[in-house]
């Protein structure tokens, strides 16, 4: 550990010309692009806001850090002096500033802090011409609700300026304590704290058996946040050979890539897999650690259906050996877990997106195991997704069924049925033209019941509510749904992750039993469907594009 004098800062109140008017956190925190943040009292302000908001702040814990990104060490810099002048009685930072989502989550509860700020815009570009990101999560671990965020900007709008101290910038070379006036600053390894978790859930024994015996794995940390995570898990503790962790250093620009786990941006990786016979097992984790894609030999693992497979093989993970209380799914993911759930005779509900949802379930004890289908799965071990606890989960069915991933979703569909699934992403559209093309479709839905659509015919359409079972809250407009008579479905969506434009989500779902074909290509199955939900809501001629940017 390496201590550091005390420093006497100086405090000083800034104020500001005009308070920001466009500082709406969305169901992640508040992202923007690394040039708007760099704006003079541009963080600060945000920041200032969410220490007025965030209960607790006098003589409490924080827990900081982010994941590695263009601008982490500045904003780390900045939260740490706002938070001595704040009155906080500890910061708990990793070292290098770097932390992955649900570690953070982790130590939040570990150490009963009153929340934690991630730095992160988590699959979003980085460097000076990306994003970058500020989130806050609660005392829980996990995502703050939208009263939370709503004070935040209320408050945002109305700044006159904000309190900082002057004082030196401290190390996070390496462990160590220090302090900003009456302000502890306790830096340590945000690996440790994770590995520990993990151990308590999994049986590393029979994973690490599973490894080094001829089982060659690939995982693409893409030059993100799981890099150091993966090196310490995948290859120092579990055996696997030096270099199977690839792109595993963190760089303030990913790389030049789009650290975002999918077919698309993770091609390398894929390609590896699906056209080649060198590797038994492949995953990839996204910028902030808290997204998966799974791959096995020539085998890709949707998302939903990884939820599923999960929730299946649960009991054969020590962590969750004694049974699921229940499970939970987002809107858009496919029904593929409710079929598992329904044969388990557990609970299985259905939120709108974002992780925040989970939260109330989790900490009631309703579910065990949540996910969605942005490639985000997770358990109550902490209150967020968690993309390298679901690789290892993954690791542990291999180890304990002995099979491969193909032989796995071939006996899953086989004795549930398959939900043919897919999602196109039209990125960066213009958000007039894909407002646009949300709001004609939207007027549409009432006129849509009983009307023919890809050789069936529409049940129900409507925008998507939900009202939780714990607290009652009710939220809408989440999504406009399409529901055919087959119980095949289509959901639209926009996107309020990106900061270039609009992203218009469209979802496909179709339902085979056992009885049917099992062995169809995903765009082929949903064929029709594709092609008439493009003619319904006029998605080439509205967005100007001919085809998705990604397709999942």
């Amino acid at each position: 550990m390496t201590p550091s004098m005390p420093t006497e800062p100086t405090q000083r109140q800034v104020q500001l010309e005009a308070p920001f008017t466009d500082q709406k956190p969305g169901t992640s925190g508040l992202r923007k692009s690394s040039q708007q943040f760099e704006q003079p009292h541009y963080l600060e302000s945000f920041i200032e806001a969410s220490f007025r908001t965030l209960p607790g702040m006098k003589g409490g814990t924080l827990v900081l850090g982010g994941d590695g990104r263009y601008g982490n060490l500045r904003a780390i810099d900045v939260i740490l002096r706002m938070g001595a002048a704040h009155g906080l009685q500890k910061v708990i930072v990793t070292t290098g500033g770097i932390l992955s989502t649900p570690a953070a989550s982790n130590l939040i509860r570990q150490r009963q802090a009153i929340g934690g700020i991630i730095l992160s815009a988590s699959h979003n570009p980085g460097g000076p011409d990306g994003d970058f990101g500020v989130k806050v999560n609660g005392a829980n671990g996990g995502p703050t609700p939208a009263s939370f965020t709503d004070a935040v900007y209320d408050c945002s709008k109305t700044l006159t300026g904000y309190s900082i101290v002057e004082a030196p910038a401290i190390s996070l070379q390496a462990p160590g304590q220090h302090s900003i006036g009456e302000m502890q600053v306790e830096v340590i390894d945000g690996v440790d704290d994770f590995v520990a978790l993990m151990r308590t859930l999994f049986d590393f024994e029979s994973i690490s058996a599973l490894i080094r015996n001829d089982f060659p794995l690939a995982f693409d940390a893409m030059h993100a946040v799981t890099g150091p995570y993966a090196k310490k898990l995948l290859e120092e503790v579990l055996g696997a050979p030096a270099g199977s962790v690839r792109n595993g250093t963190p760089l303030e620009d990913f790389g030049g890539g789009h650290p975002d786990p999918n077919l698309t941006y993770a091609h390398e990786l894929a390609d590896l897999l699906m056209d080649g016979d060198a590797y038994q097992f492949g995953a990839a984790c996204d910028g902030d650690g808290d997204r998966n894609m799974i791959l096995g030999k020539r085998c890709f693992v949707n998302p939903s259906d990884s939820l599923a497979v999960l929730t299946a093989n649960a009991t054969l993970a020590p962590g969750y050996a004694s049974g699921l209380a229940g499970v939970a799914r987002s809107m858009p993911t496919s029904a593929a877990v409710d079929v598992v759930a329904k044969e388990l005779g557990i609970k299985c509900f259905e939120t709108p997106t974002g992780w925040k949802f989970f939260g109330n379930l989790l900490d009631a004890g309703d579910i065990t195991l949540c996910g969605e289908e942005s490639f985000g799965t997770g358990s109550n071990h902490v209150r967020e997704k968690d993309g390298l606890w679901a690789v290892l989960f993954w690791l542990q069915i291999l180890a304990k069924r002995r099979c491969s991933v193909a032989e796995i979703m071939s006996e899953h569909w086989n004795r549930y049925g398959r939900h043919y699934y897919s999602r196109h992403d039209y990125e960066a559209v213009a958000s007039e033209g894909a407002h646009g093309l949300y709001d004609r479709l939207e007027a549409m839905l009432p006129n849509l019941i009983g009307q023919p659509f890809a050789g069936r015919t529409i049940s129900a359409a409507d925008n998507f509510s939900y009202t939780d079972p714990v607290d009652q809250s009710v939220t809408k407009g989440q999504g406009l749904r399409i529901l055919l008579d087959d119980g095949s479905r289509v959901v639209l969506r926009l996107s309020g992750t990106g900061t270039k434009g609009a992203t218009l989500r469209v979802y496909l779902e179709s339902y085979v039993p056992t009885t049917g074909d099992l062995a169809q290509d995903p765009q082929v199955a949903l064929g029709d469907m594709i092609q008439a939900i493009n003619q319904l809501a006029e998605i080439t001629e509205r967005t100007g594009m001919e085809r998705p940017t990604v397709i999942t």
